[in-house]
């Protein structure tokens, strides 16, 4: 999920989100006002999915929230602040996300990556905790098969996936995203239609959220085959993949993600090792 470098459209100067970071537990009280908070931003990110930005009033958001009139002012301070709340939010989930299941890849912990596996189809940000907190596993692990690239010789010395290896890496980031974008369609299909609706603000944390987020892979690539492609070169190829792997939120309707899971994955292994 990410249009790194581009060029957005002018967005207008709306206050930007507040910052979602670690809450204390605090009273009942506290804890209830988060709530409502969370429920807003799982509201908007829906009804922007379905209608986009410019579809939805604040009033339709606080009444599919249970909010109702001014208390919706309360817990934002407007339309826009939602989105880029919910965007940067998942962008920073989806950085910490990829760094944390490539090092348990390298250093051979599969138990523990498989832990790391986003479960939750809430797109929104944590509010009662961090926004960085670890995703949880979906369901069982994917199918494991994968084509054997032809492009190094590299890959004919070791198994695809196996354990601690540049391959393993390259699998743990294709199961990771798969995951999230079974998990996380709205979010896409947000992204995909209104990332230019960001204000200034948020578009920057975003956009260099998203380019940490790339070259996470790109370093994988470049650690899987060193001396396939230059950077930039493997940078299409990691944004190529993301295109693939982010469609398909558009287009599985009606299908169980078990039966996808799998398919996808091994379509995405295919187009970085082609």
């Amino acid at each position: 999920m990410t249009r790194a470098n581009d060029e957005p459209r002018a967005a207008t100067d709306e206050p930007r989100a507040e910052a979602v970071g670690p809450r204390p537990a605090g009273t009942a009280r506290d804890r209830a006002k988060a709530d409502r908070r969370a429920a807003l931003l799982a509201a908007a990110a829906r009804l922007f999915a379905e209608r986009g930005f410019d579809g939805v009033t604040l009033g339709d958001i606080g009444e599919a929230a249970g909010v109702s009139g001014p208390a919706v002012y309360r817990h934002v301070s407007g339309k826009q602040a939602l989105l880029g709340a919910i965007l940067v939010d998942v962008s920073e989930r989806l950085l910490e996300g990829v760094r944390r299941v490539a090092e348990l890849a390298a250093a051979d912990t599969t138990a523990e990556l498989r832990a790391d596996m986003p479960r939750s189809a809430t797109p929104v940000p944590r509010v009662a905790e961090s926004p960085r907190s670890r995703a949880q596993p979906a369901s069982a692990a994917p199918d494991r098969r994968v084509a054997e690239s032809p492009r190094s010789p590299a890959h004919t010395a070791s198994t695809p996936g196996s354990p601690g290896t540049p391959d393993a890496v390259l699998r743990a980031l294709v199961d990771f995203h798969v995951e999230f974008a079974l998990a996380e369609a709205d979010v896409i299909r947000v992204q995909d239609r209104d990332l230019d609706r960001l204000s200034p603000d948020d578009r920057r944390t975003v956009r260099r959220l998203q380019n940490a987020y790339v070259a996470m892979w790109t370093e994988a690539l470049a650690a899987a085959n060193p001396d396939a492609e230059n950077p930039a070169e493997r940078r299409v190829r990691a944004l190529a993949c993301f295109g693939l792997i982010n469609s398909t939120p558009h287009s599985v309707r009606g299908v169980p993600a078990a039966r996808v899971r799998p398919t996808l994955t091994r379509m995405a292994l295919a187009a970085l090792t082609a």
